[in-house]
């Protein structure tokens, strides 16, 4: 069967294929994405019908790998595909953000986006392919989209700027962001940086947007291909009753609008909102009240984002009383946790975040294995929200999309700012717990982090602070507000969420996600400037705090040693069935780690205790020392022949000591003189160059019978 395909070109020869009418015809849309070996299956369905009174949209994006498409086995007892990786997590979340804004808002009906890896090119990422995947299956379907939109990674490598660079390029990139967007607008960005300029971060969107053009395009004839695509289906999933609609606005907008604007907290604020539809709703008669009360909670929202919108607009002041540039209160504290290898508090308004640090080995290292990413990560950051931070009772289940999100962002925002294994020696384990939340804890998450490291003596290269910035806009007077450290409400009423960290120096990660069309380039730019000035003022108040590293780790923090020997040794310092490096780990209490790489065996030896760390370096620099003709060794009596004595040396290399050389008397036998287990010393005088083997004398040692007397 013949499908229909659209191809296009992303630069440097290289081609990107999208096929539809082959593959999951029952499917409301379907298409096949490939680039290189790399191949996506894109399917979306939706409900024909909305359910009764959902006044939202109940979308599913979900990404999945299958092992086979790289041609290995999964992991685990069932040798099958089980729960989602944080990698699948995040690649949904990506194609979600994206794709959710530009559903109609009128559009109520179930909706379901998978998007399976079938196919794995060693080189070529998936994560940029998906969201093009995604929004190509809902442009050959008849469900209503605001689209096309597509994806790509950009990234600056060696001063060039790439998009959808190959795999093995990635690391040496100085920016690596995925962008959305539309043919018109900017839609989702998230990224790392490594300290770079705000110009340098809206280049890279300018060249993402242009590649995303083509793609555009491609999905807009692709779809003028397809038969169902258009005209679009045909819906009804609202009855509103528009009397109703302007008696909410008449009674709540006044009310509403002298609300906002004071400074008030959260909760409180949140109390007098609701008093508000309550006293609408005892103006209303009993049943109609009851009967109409989704509408009611409908057109009061938007009654609130109206006017709570329009006082920031009008007035310049925000809902907890703030300027636009205003950053909240805060205070923050170290060492809050004695037992802890870090620890700190950071408290900006009412969002708060207790933050520890775990210092581990090589052997804590987290395992990477997924169908298209193998690794090992010595740098972990794990995000807990739980519902008490709200003040809300809810179940806790399994980690949520949204705290895999929030903790990847802060990782990447201090991953370039641990130093190297030659300086931190140390697995490191961040865990945020956020104790209070009213916006932006993710960057509460990285200011705490930032001060726990610095707290556990980690050498962090520099403090990384974040903000999150907001947007209010009015496209019809072209009005707008950029609004710094946003709250919850304003991130919900708002038109922007745009969280930046950074040095002093530069942007190390951001992630933004955009509600409204038309962001100008002019807008964004001054949200950055606005950004860093929020950002700095951050860093200053952390430093009031904690300046620099601990000059020494805690002293319940085991220390590690590190040293290289040759690759040829490693064998020896294991020993047979590990013989040789447990019973070191026995008789010293130490933990031994042992790495090959590249010429080198590099050992990790971890302890409490300093005097087990100096045993075990002792054993090992004899066991890969070479022996040297002149050099007096104290040796351990291995075995006894009727000829002399082995004697070993060295861990593993014995010598022998003939019975002439024992003694400078004539010898009966050798055991007159030494048995099995003796401690003597003894010097190597000869090594013999065909075998190697060593000649040990003691009576070079000794006076001579003429110099005793």
């Amino acid at each position: 069967m013949q499908g229909i395909v659209k191809t296009f070109d992303i630069g440097d020869g290289r081609s990107v294929s999208i096929e539809t009418g082959r593959l999951a015809k029952q499917a409301d849309g379907s298409v096949v994405v490939k680039m290189g070996d790399t191949m996506l299956l894109a399917t979306v369905v939706a409900k024909k019908e909305a359910a009764d009174n959902v006044d939202f949209m109940p979308l599913t994006v979900e990404y999945r790998e299958k092992y086979a498409s790289s041609g290995r086995f999964p992991g685990g007892f069932f040798k099958r595909e089980a729960r989602p990786s944080d990698y699948e997590v995040l690649i949904s979340r990506l194609v979600d953000r994206a794709l959710r804004p530009l559903f109609p808002d009128d559009f109520h009906a179930e909706t379901q986006v998978l998007i399976t890896l079938i196919s794995s090119d060693t080189n070529i990422l998936p994560d940029a392919l998906a969201c093009l995947a995604a929004s190509s299956a809902l442009a050959v379907s008849d469900i209503p989209f605001n689209g096309p939109i597509s994806e790509v990674r950009v990234a600056r490598i060696d001063g060039q700027f790439v998009v959808n660079p190959p795999m093995s390029d990635v690391p040496r990139a100085d920016i690596d962001m995925m962008v959305a967007a539309s043919m018109d607008n900017i839609m989702m960005v998230e990224g790392e940086m490594k300290e770079v300029s705000e110009d340098d971060m809206i280049q890279a969107l300018q060249i993402a947007h242009d590649a995303i053009k083509i793609q555009c395009q491609a999905q807009i004839e692709l779809a003028a291909q397809v038969e169902k695509a258009s005209p679009k289906r045909t819906y009804c999933h609202e009855n509103n009753d528009e009397t109703l609609r302007a008696d909410v606005k008449a009674f709540c907008y006044d009310k509403i609008a002298a609300i906002a604007g004071k400074a008030t907290a959260k909760h409180e604020r949140s109390e007098a909102f609701e008093a508000v539809v309550k006293e609408f709703i005892a103006t209303l008669p009993e049943e109609v009240a009851a009967e109409k009360a989704p509408l009611i909670k409908r057109y009061f929202h938007d009654v609130e984002k109206e006017a709570v919108r329009n006082v920031i607009l009008d007035k310049r002041v925000r809902l907890d009383g703030r300027q636009l540039d205003q950053i909240r209160p805060i205070w923050g504290e170290v060492d809050y946790l004695p037992a802890a290898h870090g620890s700190a508090i950071f408290t900006r308004g009412e969002t708060q975040s207790l933050t520890t640090v775990t210092l581990g080995s090589k052997l804590d290292e987290q395992v990477i294995d997924g169908a298209v990413i193998e690794e090992k990560v010595d740098f972990i950051l794990h995000y807990n929200f739980p519902p008490f931070s709200t003040g809300e009772v809810k179940r806790t289940m399994g980690t949520s999309r949204r705290e895999i999100g929030h903790g990847n962002l802060a990782l990447r925002a201090l991953k370039n700012m641990i130093p190297g294994n030659d300086i931190n020696p140390y697995t490191v384990r961040v865990v945020s717990d956020i104790l209070e939340s009213n916006g932006s804890s993710s960057m509460a998450t990285v200011c705490a982090g930032t001060m726990a490291l610095m707290d556990a003596g980690v050498k962090l290269i520099k403090p990384v602070s974040g903000i999150a910035m907001g947007l209010i806009s009015d496209s019809k007077t072209g009005r707008f507000a950029v609004l710094s450290d946003i709250l919850g409400d304003e991130d919900h009423l708002g038109d922007m969420d745009f969280k930046v960290t950074g040095t002093r120096d530069g942007i190390t990660a951001c992630q933004m996600d955009i509600k409204v069309d038309g962001l100008s380039y002019d807008v964004l730019a001054q949200a950055l400037a606005q950004a860093k000035a929020g950002r700095l003022h951050i860093l200053g108040e952390m430093e009031k705090v904690i300046t620099v590293p601990r000059e020494d780790y805690k002293p319940h923090v085991p220390r590690i040693v590190k040293i290289n020997i040759p690759k040829e040794f490693i064998g020896a310092v294991i020993g047979p069935g590990g013989k040789v490096i447990q019973e070191m780990q026995r008789e010293t209490g130490s933990t031994i780690v042992i790495e090959e790489v590249g010429e080198f065996g590099v050992i990790d030896i971890v302890s409490n205790n300093k005097a087990s760390i100096d045993a075990v370096l002792e054993k090992i620099k004899r066991i890969v020392a070479i022996p040297e003709v002149g050099t007096v060794y104290h040796g351990v009596v291995k075995n006894i022949t009727t000829f002399g004595a082995f004697v070993e040396v060295l861990p593993g290399k014995d010598g022998l000591l003939h019975i002439s050389e024992i003694d400078w008397t004539r010898l009966k036998d050798v055991e007159s003189a030494l048995k099995v287990g003796d401690e003597i010393d003894v010097k190597l005088i000869e090594i013999d160059p065909k075998t190697g083997k060593l000649k040990l004398s003691r009576k070079v040692l000794l006076p001579k019978p003429e110099q005793a007397k």
